[in-house]
């Protein structure tokens, strides 16, 4: 009797084993969704998430509409229009669920009401929110995650890899914000002109001037001294509303039948002369014509350059003046070849793209 007793519970607890692991795999898949072609890329949790709560607030959504990665930064100064995620053990009614910081600087919890957000670092935050929670949960753990930075906008414009708005996430000097907006094109400038609101200081770089109104701090750094550590002085802290603007380089060209052909930043000087172009380029190849060289010389406001016919030989015999050259003109070498003479030279000065640019 008792051995059958005994073999009884056996069976039925195998059987409710059986049905237990049955019903957690099933809700397993039905969380995660079915197998198969579809889903056989592993899903992210948080963005789903976000993209699910993304309907009542499309702020949670970046610049590009794109859903971003919540990222813990402490140091990170928090502002108006910032977006963020609170995650409070104990509290489901705080947690993961997209708030932007409004424009007085306040959100609205949850348990505790309106809270002070902006000019907090998100550890300071984070220390204040988890002890007012203190009176409604028993040791609070809280963690807060920016979704979207937009309180510490740069402008940064002009001839960089990807002008437009960067998000400074902190301090940023300016050399990081020119990386932030994808460094320097080939062609850009020496220098940089940085415009700052005077309600947050003036610039301090030597040479900084107010503007006629009195709103605004601009100076002119010279960039590539920044970085390349001959003047780290200049290489400030950028702050919030600053704009940067990297003008495109004044070049002229030397073309044609030259060891370097290519475009030649002329950087704090108006000109060269046509010597120093000339040995800036590396001299001629062996199949120049420099009786036959040409000068292309743009003018303001012209649409058409000026051609004039230039004996390179007598410039560098003495018998001709050393003629200048300014932004925009173009020296041409021929080739001495009959079936080249000029074709080669002229198709480049046509098209100058993807032309090479060197720096002097």
């Amino acid at each position: 009797m008792e051995k059958g007793k005994l073999r009884f519970h056996r069976i039925w607890a195998r059987c409710f084993l059986t049905f237990a692991i049955t019903a957690t795999l099933s809700r397993s898949q039905t969380a995660v969704g079915p197998v198969g072609p579809d889903s056989a890329q592993p899903r992210n949790l948080t963005a789903g998430l976000l993209q699910a709560s993304s309907g009542s607030n499309p702020k949670a959504l970046s610049n590009t509409g794109e859903i971003r990665s919540p990222e813990h930064v402490a140091n990170y100064i928090l502002g108006p229009e910032d977006t963020i995620v609170i995650r409070a053990f104990q509290a489901e009614e705080l947690s993961d669920k997209p708030m932007q910081i409004d424009g007085d600087g306040y959100i609205n919890l949850a348990l505790v009401g309106r809270v002070k957000a902006a000019g907090l670092s998100v550890a300071e935050f984070e220390a204040g929110l988890t002890q007012r929670l203190k009176d409604y949960v028993k040791n609070p753990q809280v963690s807060v995650l920016v979704i979207d930075y937009r309180s510490e906008p740069v402008s940064v414009v002009g001839d960089v890899a990807t002008p437009g708005l960067v998000q400074l996430r902190g301090q940023k000097t300016l050399v990081e914000v020119i990386a932030l907006a994808g460094g320097l094109k080939t062609d850009a400038g020496n220098s940089v002109t940085i415009t700052r609101q005077l309600s947050n200081g003036q610039l301090p770089i030597a040479g900084a001037v107010d503007s006629p109104d009195g709103k605004l701090s601009i100076a002119r750094v010279n960039l590539h001294d920044v970085m390349d550590g001959r003047d780290t002085n200049d290489n400030v802290l950028i702050k919030p509303n600053d704009v940067l603007m990297v003008p495109k380089a004044r070049l002229l060209y030397v073309i044609g039948e030259v060891q370097k052909p290519g475009a030649y930043v002329l950087s704090e000087k108006d000109s060269v002369s046509v010597l120093q172009a000339l040995a800036l380029a590396g001299g001629f190849t062996q199949e120049a014509a420099p009786k036959k060289a040409k000068i292309l010389y743009q003018h303001d406001g012209q649409p058409n350059r000026t051609e004039v016919a230039t004996n390179l030989r007598k410039i560098m015999d003495g018998q001709a003046p050393d003629v200048n050259l300014h932004a925009e003109d173009i020296l041409v070498v021929p080739s001495n070849l009959p079936k080249k003479a000029g074709a080669r030279a002229v198709d480049m000065a046509i098209n100058m793209a993807g032309i090479a640019v060197w720096r002097f």
